[in-house]
C-alpha cells in the first residue's frame, strides 16, 4: 500500500519580503507543486494523500485562494485527506467551516475534524490529531494515539499529527510539543505502522517510521532540505515501511557570502550571481565584508540593482554584513567636481571616514555621488 505524505502547503502564504511583482510567481508555485502532487500520487499508483497540516496560510484568506486550491485538487484522482495545523486550526473562524471551503469541497477531500480513525479506502485508517486552537493545551499526538489497539492483521494505520517532537529543541513554553519517546512507541508497539508530522519544513527523519515530508515550496533561508513530498509503502502484513523522498520545489533561498575588498573581488560576486540558474524562482540574501573604495562600491552597488531585476529577490543580510567605502583621492580625480560639489566631496569624505553613526550614511551618499558624477547628471 503506497500513499503520498506532505504538508505545510501554507496555500495564501504573504512572502512579504519579495517584491510586488514577484508573490504573484510565489503563490502560483506553490499550487503548481500541489498539482505536481497529483501526478505524481497517479503515476506511481499511490492510494491516496495525507497532508500533514498547515494546508492554508491561514483561517483569513482571500474565497479566491480556495477555489483556486481545489480547482487543483479537483484533478486527482485519489482521496486528498487535510489536517488542520496551528496556521489554520479548527476555531471558531475556522476556514474549514467557511462556505467558500464547504460549498466547493470536493466529494474526494476530507478534513480530519477529530481523531477518530477514518477509513480513507478499505482496510487502511488515518488518525488524525487536529489542532483546535493557536496554543493547545497538550501534546494532541499523544491525546490522539493512547486509546489505539495493537491494528489488526492485514490492516494498515497511518497517524498524522503536526507539532515539534521533543528531541527536536522545540519551543519550551508549548505545552503540544510532541514527546518523541511516547510516539515511538506507537509504532513500537503496533499501534499504527507509520507517522507522518508536519510543522518542520525541511524533510526530517525522527526515525525509521516518523516522518517530517517537510514544506512543498522553501519557506525559509534556514530550511536544509524543503521542496519535497515522501512516497511511503507499508506492508499490511509485515508492518515494514519504506520512504522515498521526491523532490517537487521550484524555488530556491539562497544564503551568498563573499569578502569584498577589491574591484576583482566585485567581479567574482557578479560571476557568482549569474551563474546561479532560475532566478526568477530564486531569493538571495547577501553577507557581504570587507573594505572597498568609493569606486568599487559604486560598482558594487550597480551589480546588485542589476541583479535585483532579474532574481525574485536580493537583499543584503544587514546583521552580518559590514562594508566599509573609503574615499580615495583617484576614485574622484578624472571626474571635474569643483565648486559646491568638490565642497560636498570633501565634507562627505571627512564624515565617510569617522566613526559616528552618520558614517555609514556618508559612505552611501559618496557611492551616489561617484555614480551620478560619472554618469553626467
Amino acid at each position: 500500500m503506497r500513499f503520498v505524505a506532505t504538508g505545510d502547503w501554507q496555500l495564501g502564504m504573504t512572502a512579504h519580503y519579495l517584491s510586488a511583482e514577484a508573490r504573484p510567481r510565489f503563490h502560483r508555485a506553490r499550487l503548481d507543486a500541489v498539482k505536481r502532487i497529483g501526478e505524481i500520487a497517479a503515476e506511481q499508483s499511490c492510494e491516496f494523500v495525507v497532508v500533514c497540516g498547515d494546508v492554508f496560510e491561514s483561517n483569513q484568506l482571500d474565497r479566491a485562494i480556495i477555489s483556486r486550491t481545489f480547482e487543483v485538487l479537483a484533478a486527482f484522482t485519489v482521496p486528498v485527506v487535510l489536517l488542520p495545523g496551528n496556521h489554520d486550526p479548527l476555531d471558531a473562524a475556522s476556514i474549514y467551516d467557511s462556505p467558500a471551503f464547504t460549498s466547493r469541497q470536493p466529494d474526494h477531500v476530507h478534513v480530519l475534524r477529530d481523531s477518530e480513525p477514518f477509513e480513507v479506502i478499505p482496510g487502511v485508517e488515518i488518525v488524525g490529531a487536529p489542532w483546535f486552537s493557536k496554543r493547545p493545551q497538550g501534546d494532541l499526538v499523544d491525546q490522539a494515539t493512547q486509546n489505539l489497539a495493537e491494528v489488526a492483521p492485514g490492516r494498515v494505520r497511518i497517524v498524522a499529527g503536526h507539532g515539534a517532537v521533543s528531541t527536536l529543541d522545540p519551543d519550551r513554553e508549548s505545552l503540544a510539543t510532541i514527546d518523541t519517546d511516547s510516539l515511538k512507541a506507537v509504532v513500537k508497539e503496533g499501534r499504527a505502522q507509520f507517522v507522518a508530522l508536519g510543522d518542520r519544513h525541511a524533510t526530517y527523519s525522527v526515525d525509521e517510521r516518523i516522518w517530517y515530508p517537510g514544506a512543498l515550496e522553501v519557506t525559509s533561508r534556514r530550511e536544509d532540505d524543503p521542496g519535497n513530498v515522501l512516497l511511503v509503502d507499508v506492508d499490511p502484513q509485515t508492518h515494514a515501511s519504506t520512504v522515498e523522498k521526491v523532490h517537487i520545489g521550484r524555488w530556491t533561498y539562497l544564503v551568498v557570502e563573499e569578502d569584498v575588498n577589491s574591484d576583482e573581488d566585485v567581479t567574482r560576486l557578479e560571476q557568482r550571481l549569474t551563474d546561479i540558474p532560475n532566478k526568477d524562482s530564486t531569493a538571495v540574501w547577501l553577507v557581504l565584508r570587507g573594505t572597498l573604495s568609493t569606486a568599487a562600491k559604486a560598482r558594487l552597488d550597480e551589480v546588485l540593482d542589476h541583479a535585483a531585476d532579474l532574481f525574485a529577490l536580493v537583499s543584503l543580510w544587514e546583521r552580518h554584513t559590514d562594508i566599509a567605502v573609503v574615499a580615495a583621492d583617484e576614485d574622484f580625480a578624472g571626474l571635474g567636481l569643483s565648486g559646491y560639489l568638490q565642497e560636498t566631496l570633501d565634507e562627505l569624505a571627512e564624515s565617510a571616514a569617522g566613526e559616528d553613526p552618520t558614517a555609514a550614511a556618508a559612505q552611501d551618499a559618496l557611492g551616489l555621488l561617484y555614480r551620478f558624477a560619472r554618469s553626467g547628471s
